[in-house]
This record gives structure tokens, sequence and C-alpha cells, in this order.
């Protein structure tokens, strides 16, 4: 009888990496992680140790291959990333040159307003779909030849890459390669071209002999080093976190959208093979690409999502766990209009004020914590009625809401999305979707499947939510909403 054989998953988060063993069918049969440290030199800086990702990474794997019963018995890797964070090192040693800049770091916030003072915003956000912002990678990876000498000096010898060409180069001993759903991140990669743009190249002043060639999503991109793990396992699947979650969803066809709902929320809606272009501020990203082919999505951004939650926990202690606050929503009819505006960090898409600040409005003497908490939770659904707007206005109406990420676990949460934004909203049975869409990855690139439609397969069972609202109570929900978030945007 033929042995079982797995699918091994790299996931590499900002906090920890984990490996993770599933079955051929998409379940979950074992998982290894391991923390990473985070480094703050500086105001605004945010940084990773290069190597600790690798040792931990390679740690974890081992324990699966372990788990699996050998090498023999992994059919194949996917490996799924944070996104934007940049690595540099070099050629020859296969060593780190300098500390990886992490996605949230924000030291080229001055580059980038130099960049936009000299007239290059349109052009960055027309050709690669992005802002002008220090979020993505090329300008971190101009800082480095700026700042660090060894990186300078190298010459033909530097690489550049995000996670996902960092840990392949490691795993196969010096192949240099990116997939574009990364690669479209970095701010260096038109949408519609096949490799990196040589303008911008030039804008940002990063020499292409540094970075890996760009590739496909799915396919047998090489093998690990066998000793490594006692021998070569192909590695045959690649994408950013956010890309992953939405493949591991199965939202391949326009108006399929997944949100990821945790400390803020991300919103990925595909546009199929149409080219995404916003008037709206939201960002155009690739999906995924497979042989050849770009499904490209529309994204955005939710900066306060699962953190207001927090909040209301560790800073004003109206609740003592997250999951009190189902329990408070439920335990009052409405908001007794009470309503929040969570700008805690400022608001994302679609208005982009980093400069708002967080509203409570609507209190009297007769409002209870369970009111501010349900205004709380109520606020999830208004922010992401908003984007639903700008999507539409984009020419890229959602149909339904697949969600992800630890606050879709509360029911409350999922069914006042299903009543606000008034479409179906769907919440798998297997939570880890990153993970899952980087398995799906590996799947077909290995050839276990045909496609990444025949691939989802893989996601298995949902729970599906309704909406039972009548139209009445909803428009005075947003029309509070709408209110109480004009007076914060006329404050600034």
């Amino acid at each position: 009888m033929a042995q079982e054989r797995f699918l091994l998953v790299l996931d590499e988060g900002t906090t920890s990496t984990r490996a993770m063993l599933f079955n051929l069918d998409g379940t979950v049969a074992t998982t290894a992680q391991a923390e990473l440290t985070q480094y703050y030199p500086a105001d605004g800086y945010v940084e990773h140790d290069a190597a600790e990702i690798w040792d931990r990474t390679l740690g974890c794997a081992r324990k699966m291959v372990k788990k699996a019963g050998g090498a023999d018995r992994i059919a194949a890797i996917g490996i799924t990333n944070q996104r934007e964070t940049v690595v540099a090192w070099d050629k020859r040693s296969g060593q780190p040159v300098c500390r990886a800049i992490v996605w949230q770091d924000r030291r080229t916030a001055e580059a980038c307003d130099r960049l936009r003072a000299e007239g290059f915003e349109m052009l960055i956000r027309q050709r690669t779909g992005l802002e002008l912002d220090p979020y993505f990678s090329g300008t971190k990876m101009r800082w480095i030849l700026e700042n660090v000498p060894e990186a300078a000096g190298l010459g033909s010898g530097l690489a550049f890459g995000t996670v996902e060409s960092w840990l392949v180069w490691k795993l196969t001993g010096g192949l240099h390669i990116s997939d574009a759903t990364n690669a479209s991140r970095t701010m260096l990669m038109p949408l519609d071209g096949p490799s990196w743009d040589p303008e911008l190249l030039d804008l940002l002043g990063v020499p292409v002999g540094a970075l890996p060639e760009i590739v496909d999503s799915a396919g047998n991109f090489g093998a690990t080093l066998p000793e490594l793990f006692g021998a070569p396992i192909p590695i045959c699947g690649l994408a950013g976190d956010q890309q992953a979650a939405t493949i591991g969803q199965n939202c391949l066809l326009p108006g399929q959208v997944k949100a990821t709902l945790g400390t803020g929320a991300f919103v990925l809606a595909s546009t199929g093979h149409e080219l995404p272009r916003s008037e709206n501020r939201l960002l155009g990203t690739v999906l995924a690409q497979c042989n050849g082919k770009r499904i490209y999505a529309l994204e955005g951004s939710v900066f306060v999502a699962g953190s207001l939650v927090k909040w209301l926990r560790d800073q004003i202690g109206l609740i003592s766990t997250a999951t009190e606050s189902e329990d408070l929503a439920r335990s009052v009819p409405d908001n007794a209009g009470v309503c929040i505006i969570p700008a805690l960090a400022g608001l994302g898409a679609p208005h982009w004020r980093p400069d708002a600040r967080g509203l409570i409005s609507g209190l009297t003497q007769g409002t209870t914590r369970a009111h501010i908490v349900r205004a709380a939770l109520e606020s999830m659904a208004h922010q992401m009625n908003d984007l639903k707007r700008a999507y539409a206005a984009d020419s890229s109406p959602w149909a339904m809401l697949r969600l992800d990420g630890g606050m879709s676990a509360n029911d409350w949460i999922s069914q006042d999305l299903a009543d606000i934004l008034d479409i179906p909203v769907e919440r798998p049975a297997n939570v880890e979707t990153t993970a899952l869409g980087a398995a799906m990855l590996a799947s077909v690139g290995y050839g276990l499947d045909e496609s990444l439609e025949a691939a989802g397969r893989m996601r298995g069972h949902s729970a599906s939510f309704h909406s039972t609202m009548d139209g009445t109570t909803r428009q005075k929900r947003l029309n509070l909403w709408r209110t109480c978030l004009s007076l914060e945007l006329d404050r600034g």
C-alpha cells in the first residue's frame, strides 16, 4: 500500500515562522512554530535578523519532515511570507549584510516625500498599482545601498529579495527568484510587465543585477539541498501572505472577495485577468501568476479591526476578554445612538487620513458598556462598507465576502457584516487560509492539481451568513456612521 504523502508549507509571518504539514485533501496534519525577534533601533525603524529567520524556519521544517516520516513523504514545499520586507545578502557567502528591513518600517518616508515633490507619484501609481509609500520594498533597497557600506561595496555580489526569495536561496543553495505576487509589492515591477521596470529601477537607484528573476507562483522551481532534510524536496509554490489567503479562500473570479480580520483588515477582490485600476486609492496587485498568466486583485486596508477590541480590553477595561465582546453586543438590541470612529492609527483605505483620530459620539446617561462595545464591533462592518463602495466605484463590485483571521471567529461580527454589506458572507472551517493557499500553489506546481480552480477542492466546508436586516435599519446605521465620520474628517 502506498505511503501517505504531505505538502509542507513554510509560513513566514512578522512575529513568528511556522512550518505546517498539510494532507493532500487540504487538512492540517501538524504544525511547528518559532517566534522571531523584533528590533526597533530607532523611531520608525523595524528590523528582523534574516539569519534568524532562516535558522528558525529550517528548525521548524526539519520537525515537520521528521513527523512526516522523512523527506520522501513530502510531495512539495509551498512558501508564503510577510510581504515588502527586504533582505540583502552576499551572493558568494550566502550571508545577510544587514538586518532585514520589515514592511512596517517607516525610515524611507522622507525619500518618498522627495519623490512625491519631484512629481513621480502618478508614474509609480500608474505603472505599479501602488501608492508612493515606505511600506513597499523599493525605497528600502535604496536605503541599504546608501547606508550600508558592505552592501554598496559588493557590486555584482549583492542580492536583494523579499523573505520568500531569501528562503529559496538558502534552501536551494543559490537559486535567486521571486514570485510575481511578491515582486508586485516592490514598487519596481509593472503590473502588466514580465520583469523589472528599467525606468523605476533608475528612479530608485536599484541595480537590476541585485534582483531575483520573477517567476510564476506555482511551478517546479528547484529542489532543496539534499543535506537539509536527507533528500531533495521540490519547491513548487510561492506567494505573499495576503495573496495566499485569497487563493486559500478560492477567491479567483471577479466579484469574489476575501477579508482577513486581524489587528487590521486586509481586503482583496479579484479582477481576474483585467489590470486593476483604482480612482479611489485602492492598490493594484498580482494575485497569482501561473504559466506566465496573471490574475490580478484590488487591495484595501483597514488599519484598526481587532486592535480596537484589544484597546477596549487593555486600555479602557470595558471587557476582560476579547470573546466577551460578542456576548455584550448581543445583550442589547441596538447601539442606542452610539457610534465609534476607530481611527486609533488614522484611517486607511479609502480615506487615507493618517491625521484622523478616534471618536465616540452619541453618549447619554442611558449608555452602557454594552452599547459602547456593540458600537465598536459595528465599526468593522461600517469600515468594510466604505471599502465596498470604493470597490464598486472602481467597477469591481462585491458579490460575496469570505472571512478569515482571528476576528472572523466572532459569529456576531460575521452576521453584522452580512447585514450591513447585504451580501453573503462565508467563513471556512479551516481558518489557516494563508498556509492553505501556499499548499494549493504547491499542489498545482507539483502537478497534483491541474489548476488553482481545481485546487479549490482543498478549501473544505464553510459557514454561511446571510442578511436578515431590513433596509431601513441598515440605512439608519450607515447614516449615523457617515455623520460621525464627516465630523472627524472635517475636524482634520
